[in-house]
């Protein structure tokens, strides 16, 4: 048997080319994005190693680093042209490691051993409810009668986000803020962490910020970067405050893209029965 048999080459979901020797090679271009998933894969348990070694706020620090790279690939496959199916695959299998498995295992590391079981239960429920919500979002990329303006919004929580928003609990901590005893704090974490898988596996529609096709007036455009090079500095300067109220900024900006999407989709219900007349004249 050959080494071909025992491992086949990589299969990056886009068609290879033969070169002069008959031996086919990848683009180049199609391996950049895998590559850049395996890192955030990397990164995610690297948190999970550190949480678990006592180093909190380096594991958090990982897995928000394992988001941002998630950020990423999508965005350097689109610009090299590399997509693949294989990368899809290979992306919702790293969303559930660094956003379902390690925000849970660094969290219980941290707080949710000193709720017991139940703590273990509420990790294990966060984990469900990630699953369940990137199984749900998987599907519909392949609905061919989703409107094109449902790109502007999620449905659920994303993964990412569900994840930052997680980690809320270690961000106060790191602050100096403490709500009680160890006992009592566990247990108010647990429940929150449970919260939050709920909205991940719910259908409430939350902000894309991708495909939403945002204009602003051109008078607007220095006040919004001022903004947010304000936003990085302050991040930079103090970050886990900043990060706290980035999730508490996110949790309100939930019913606005509700109310933004129940809107759309009754604006379109009135204009459906007028497009049907319209194709039957």
């Amino acid at each position: 048997m050959s080494l071909e048999n025992l491992f086949p080459p990589f299969d990056p979901g886009q068609p290879d080319e033969p070169n002069e020797t008959g031996r086919r090679r990848i683009p180049f271009r199609h391996i950049v994005p895998n590559l850049i998933t395996i890192l955030a894969i990397c990164a995610g348990m690297t948190g999970v190693r550190l949480a678990f070694e006592g180093r909190f706020e380096a594991a958090v620090g990982m897995v928000l680093g394992a988001a941002l790279l998630d950020g990423i690939d999508g965005r350097v496959a689109r610009l090299l042209k590399g997509q693949s199916r294989f990368g899809a695959e290979m992306d919702s299998l790293a969303d559930i490691v660094n956003f379902g498995l390690a925000p849970a295992l660094v969290l219980y590391a941290y707080i949710l051993k000193e709720a017991g079981p139940f703590g273990w239960i509420c990790a294990l429920l966060y984990t469900s409810g990630c699953a369940l919500r990137l199984a749900r979002f998987n599907t519909m990329l392949d609905d061919p009668h989703r409107p094109k303006w449902h790109s502007a919004f999620f449905v659920g929580v994303p993964a990412p986000a569900g994840a930052g928003l997680a980690l809320l609990p270690m961000y106060v901590s790191f602050i100096g803020i403490n709500i009680g005893l160890p006992q009592f704090t566990a247990g108010v974490t647990a429940v929150y962490l449970v919260f939050v898988g709920l909205l991940m596996s719910s259908q409430i529609p939350t902000w894309s910020g991708k495909g939403a096709g945002i204009r602003v007036p051109r008078n607007y455009a220095i006040p919004i970067i001022l903004v947010l090079v304000l936003y990085v500095a302050t991040l930079l300067s103090f970050f886990w405050e900043t990060l706290t109220l980035t999730v508490l900024a996110y949790f309100i900006s939930i019913p606005f893209s509700w109310r933004e999407f129940s809107k759309r989709t009754k604006r379109e219900r009135r204009l459906a029965p007028g497009r049907e007349t319209g194709r039957a004249e």
